[in-house]
C-alpha cells in the first residue's frame, strides 16, 4: 500500500483529502504544518507528498526545497489557492511534479497521484540503487555486485532508512523510536551494536559509508 503525506493547515480539507485517499487504496497521513511533516518524513518512508503552499511559519515552497535536498525522487504535488503563474513557476523550479488549484476535485487528485507514482516508477518497485548496491523493499533483499547480503529485518530497515536520506543524521533515539518496540528494555547503545554488524556485512561495499556523527547518531554518505 502506497503511503501519501498530506500537508495542509486547513483541518477540514486535510481530513477530507486523507479520508478520500484512504478509501481509494492509499494510506494517507495528514500534517497541519511543515514541522510535523518533517517529523513524519524522518519516521516513515512515503511514496508521494501532497502539500499546500500557504502555511504558517514554513510554507510549501520551503518544504519542497528541503525535501528535494534529501530526496530527488519522491513525487510532490502542490494544491493551492494561488493560481498565479509565478507561484507555479517557483514550485516547478524547486522540483515539484504537479500543481492543482483549489478547490480540489478529489477524484482528479487521486488520478494525478496515481500518474505520479507510475511516472516515478515507485508503483512497480521500492528499490534503492547506489553503485553496485541494490536494496529491494518489496522483496526485503540486499545485494552488492549481484551477491546477496544476508540482513536481519531490523538491519534491513535501519540501512534502508539511512540510505533513503543520505547525509541526514538520525539520532540513536530516533532510530530506537522507529525500529524498536516502545516497551523494549534495550538502550540506545543497541543501535551502535547494529551499526557495527551492518558495517561488517557491508565491508566489501564501496558505494557508500555509514558514518558515526559523534554525540548524535548515524548517517549514510554516498561516495
Amino acid at each position: 500500500m502506497f503511503k501519501i503525506l498530506v500537508v495542509e493547515d486547513d483541518k477540514d480539507l486535510n481530513r477530507s483529502v486523507c479520508s478520500f485517499l484512504n478509501n481509494s487504496g492509499y494510506k494517507a497521513i495528514g500534517c497541519l504544518d511543515a514541522e510535523s511533516a518533517y517529523d513524519e518524513l524522518y519516521k516513515t518512508t512515503f511514496d508521494c507528498i501532497v502539500s499546500d503552499i500557504m502555511m504558517p511559519r514554513i510554507d510549501g515552497f520551503e518544504l519542497a526545497k528541503t525535501v528535494r535536498s534529501l530526496n530527488h525522487d519522491i513525487p510532490i504535488l502542490f494544491m493551492s489557492a494561488r493560481d498565479d503563474f509565478a507561484s507555479k513557476q517557483r514550485g516547478f523550479r524547486l522540483g515539484i511534479d504537479d500543481y492543482m488549484t483549489k478547490p480540489i476535485d478529489l477524484d482528479e487528485l487521486c488520478l494525478r497521484i496515481g500518474a505520479l507514482l507510475r511516472r516515478s516508477r515507485i508503483a512497480s518497485s521500492h528499490r534503492l540503487e547506489i553503485g553496485g548496491f541494490v536494496m529491494d523493499a518489496d522483496e526485503r533483499s540486499a545485494a552488492f555486485n549481484g551477491e546477496e547480503i544476508a540482513l536481519t529485518a531490523r538491519e534491513f530497515d535501519l540501512l534502508y532508512k539511512l540510505l533513503s536520506y543520505p547525509k541526514k543524521t538520525f539520532t540513536r533515539t530516533q532510530l530506537m523510536d522507529e525500529f524498536w518496540d516502545v516497551d523494549t528494555q534495550a538502550s540506545t547503545r543497541t543501535v551502535d551494536v547494529y551499526m557495527t554488524k551492518l558495517r561488517a556485512k557491508l565491508s566489501q561495499c564501496d558505494a557508500f559509508e555509514i558514518q558515526t556523527v559523534h554525540g548524535l547518531g548515524y548517517k549514510a554518505v554516498i561516495k
